[in-house]
This record gives structure tokens, C-alpha cells and sequence, in this order.
């Protein structure tokens, strides 16, 4: 065979997730989850409203076990995201996949959604759903983050907590930003469920 028809023989396939990207994903899907599972033992010990996270679906069984869980997993998230952060910036990735962003190609993208007729055959080009999706749940990560501090350090991120209106409103605005991401996380695992080839993309790249 020459080296011809072995190039020719040879089929290129873009790269759709490069290396850091899909490590960052899982690593942050994991501190994700911990922090989640641990933030509805911390709800449990004080609750906004009028219910409770089942213990069967909290992590740290007790007000101190969770909070063990929920500060390790909170270093691992933010250091994470700030690798995912500056990369993203850095290559441009975020520039080429989420932006722009038009309110209408959002709204014509979601009646797609909605009636089954969105395309999902090229995974390298996000649709204007999934770039405000994206765009979104980032900024929402930001929010948890911050909101976070302010509710651990009062005090000593005084500025910050009076920015959120308080204590006490920084915990309802935690647990919005909470919320979004698990509601972010139901409809991203249940794309990933009924688009295969992007789990496998978010695993092997291709």
C-alpha cells in the first residue's frame, strides 16, 4: 500500500472536545455533585422553606460531616473552574463556541427544541440554546461562588455580603443559583442521554 492510499484511507475527525475541556468537565461534574449533596445537609440543618432534602440523597449525614464535604469540594470547584476560566478565555474557545448570542436565534432554537426538529448532527457548533444555556450556567457558577463566601465569611467579606443584601439574603440567592444548576444538570444529562455521540465526545473527544 503506498503513502498515498493510506493517506487517502485515513479519515480525520475533528477534535470536538480538546483534553483540558473534557478534564475540567468531569472534575468539575464531581465537585458538582458533592457540593450539591452536602449544600442539602446544610439546607436540612436550617431550612429557607418549608421542607427538607431527603437523607438518602444528602451527603455528610450531619451539619459537620457536610460541611467537611461541601469546603473540600468547594476548593476543588473553584480551582477548577478557574483553570476552566482562564483556558477558555486564553484559547478563545469561549468566544468561538458561545458567542454571539441573539435573543431571537435563542427563541426560534427552542420552538426547534421543543417540536423535535433541532439538529444535533454537528457536535462542534453549539445552537443558540446551548450558547445562552452555557453562557448562563457560568455565570451562575460565579453567583454560587460568591454568594457562597459571603454566607461562610460574613465578616471578614463584609462588602460582599452587603452587595447580596445581607446574610440572609445571600443564602435565598445560594440557593436560586443552586437550583439552576440542578435544573441545568436534568436537562444536560437528558440531552446527553438522547445525543450519544456527545457523551462520547465528552469522553474520547471525537
Amino acid at each position: 500500500m503506498t503513502a498515498e492510499t493510506m493517506d487517502a484511507a485515513v479519515v480525520e475527525r475533528e477534535v470536538i472536545h480538546p483534553a483540558w475541556v473534557r478534564v475540567c468537565h468531569w472534575i468539575n461534574a464531581l465537585a458538582v455533585l458533592m457540593m450539591v449533596g452536602s449544600g442539602w445537609q446544610i439546607y436540612d440543618a436550617s431550612p429557607l422553606f418549608d421542607f427538607r432534602f431527603p437523607k438518602s440523597i444528602a451527603l455528610g449525614q450531619w451539619l459537620g460531616g457536610a460541611l467537611l464535604w461541601h469546603f473540600a469540594a468547594m476548593w476543588l470547584l473553584v480551582v477548577n473552574g478557574l483553570v476552566y476560566l482562564t483556558l477558555g478565555i486564553a484559547t478563545g474557545r469561549f468566544r468561538r463556541k458561545l458567542l454571539p448570542i441573539s435573543p431571537a436565534a435563542v427563541i426560534a432554537d427552542a420552538k426547534a427544541a421543543l417540536t423535535f426538529k433541532l439538529s444535533h448532527d454537528d457536535l462542534t457548533h453549539y445552537n443558540a440554546v446551548q450558547k445562552a444555556l452555557y453562557a448562563g450556567i457560568i455565570l451562575t457558577g460565579v453567583v454560587i461562588v460568591l454568594s457562597g463566601l459571603s454566607i461562610w465569611k460574613p465578616v471578614q467579606f463584609q462588602e460582599l455580603t452587603a452587595l447580596f443584601g445581607g446574610y440572609d439574603a445571600a443564602r435565598y440567592v445560594h440557593f436560586v443559583a443552586m437550583a439552576a444548576i440542578v435544573a441545568f444538570l436534568v436537562v444536560h444529562i437528558s440531552l446527553a442521554l438522547l445525543v450519544p455521540r456527545s457523551l462520547r465526545a465528552m469522553i474520547f473527544g471525537q
